[in-house]
């Protein structure tokens, strides 16, 4: 998947709000595919939930992320998943566990990774980011 890219939650999110930080990540999503890990899907529903949205609301988000390929969860994103976690331990990084599986995705799709948030992803060998945050 050569012209894919994996987003990261924080930049979904971004694009959805239409946060002026969602702009500079569109050049980097030019004539790529979008995807999603089934850990993004699963932090967005979170946030619908967290923040009560209404149905209106929860539907045009549902409608937005059409747009995304969610990769599921499988076996080899699960020994990949673990040898995230491991690297990342190795190099004396804390990875949270969303964000493993983050890269672990982005890693098996052997796509870069589009994050705000860069020092999440410290210590993780082999992940290509593309980044315009922290």
């Amino acid at each position: 998947m050569s012209s894919a890219v994996v987003v990261d939650t924080d930049v979904v999110s971004y694009l959805f709000k239409s946060h002026p930080v969602a702009f500079q990540y569109l050049p980097d999503l030019k004539d790529r595919v979008p995807l999603i890990s089934f850990m993004t899907l699963a932090e967005l529903d979170r946030w619908v939930l967290d923040a009560r949205w209404g149905e209106a609301r929860r539907s045009r988000l549902r409608e937005y992320l059409e747009q995304f390929v969610v990769l599921p969860y499988n076996r080899d994103l699960c020994a990949k998943w673990a040898e995230v976690t491991v690297a990342a331990q190795a190099w004396g990084r804390r990875i949270e566990c969303a964000d493993a599986w983050i890269a672990a995705t982005a890693l098996l799709a052997a796509a870069p990774l589009i994050t705000h948030n860069r020092k999440d992803y410290v210590g993780v060998p082999g992940l290509t980011l593309i980044s315009h945050g922290q």
